[in-house]
């Protein structure tokens, strides 16, 4: 099977860094035309295009505002052309104890839905207008093992955003796959990235490798041929399917 992406335009969100970049990466080495999504890190997002070998091109937008994210999809589509495919992989992992003071604890939640949930959201209602004036169209959203199987104490806020993720995609797979528009969710779980660092960090390597079934935790390079094949089209009798890929930690 030869996996061939010419002719598409997908947008990757927080492709900058970490899953997300090399999710960029295959896709772009596949044949397609790549958007990099950042927000602070516009420094490697341009190292990333300069990589890439087909063309590519960086736009900034803030997840967590969403008067940022209304219209960033028309913005787009003005500038380049309709999108085939969009990748909603951004998303960050605030740490809340139950021990914070309440306010603090409810202004990361807030923080954690806005950028993981409502963004996603934002982004899927704008790419769908737009796919649905050309009949296609695919969304891959990068939900969490979390979602499935629940966090750790400290992470409820970044379990319940993910968890929005997988009624958001099965509903958008339902209601618009006659209209040319397909929608897949990928659940990984620990995988070495910067925001896993910093929770590996706290709990410790030997927590998270204790807790897989293989020897060695998730990388991005693992995660991001299955995107690929989503966007391909070989998959699209999946739409509306979960994926897991997390090293055999949790099998639902």
């Amino acid at each position: 099977m030869n996996i061939s992406l010419k002719g598409q335009r997908i947008l990757v969100t927080g492709a900058s860094r970490g899953i997300g970049r090399a999710i960029a990466k295959q896709l772009s080495e596949s044949g397609a035309e790549v958007i990099i999504h950042f927000n602070a890190n516009e420094s490697e997002a341009l190292k990333l295009k300069d990589e890439l070998k087909n063309p590519a091109f960086t736009e900034k937008c803030d997840l967590s505002d969403s008067n940022e994210v209304i219209g960033f999809i028309p913005r787009l589509v003005e500038k380049y052309g309709h999108l085939t495919g969009i990748v909603n992989n951004a998303g960050i992992a605030r740490s809340a104890p139950d021990t914070l003071e309440t306010q603090k604890w409810t202004e990361i939640w807030y923080e954690t839905i806005q950028v993981n949930t409502t963004a996603v959201g934002i982004l899927c209602k704008e790419f769908v207008d737009q796919a649905k004036t050309i009949q296609e169209g695919r969304i891959v959203n990068i939900s969490s093992r979390a979602a499935f199987r629940g966090d750790t104490t400290d992470y409820l806020a970044y379990a319940a955003s993910k968890g929005a993720l997988i009624s958001l995609t099965r509903s958008l797979a339902r209601y618009y796959g006659k209209q040319g528009i397909k929608a897949f969710l990928i659940a990984p779980g620990f995988t070495r990235t910067d925001m896993a660092n910093e929770i590996l960090s706290e709990y410790g390597e030997s927590y998270a490798l204790n807790d897989i079934a293989l020897n060695e935790l998730t990388k991005p390079e693992d995660i991001a041929p299955m995107v690929a094949l989503l966007c391909s089209g070989f998959a699209d009798h999946a739409t509306g399917a979960s994926i897991d890929i997390n090293a055999g930690s949790y099998v639902h």
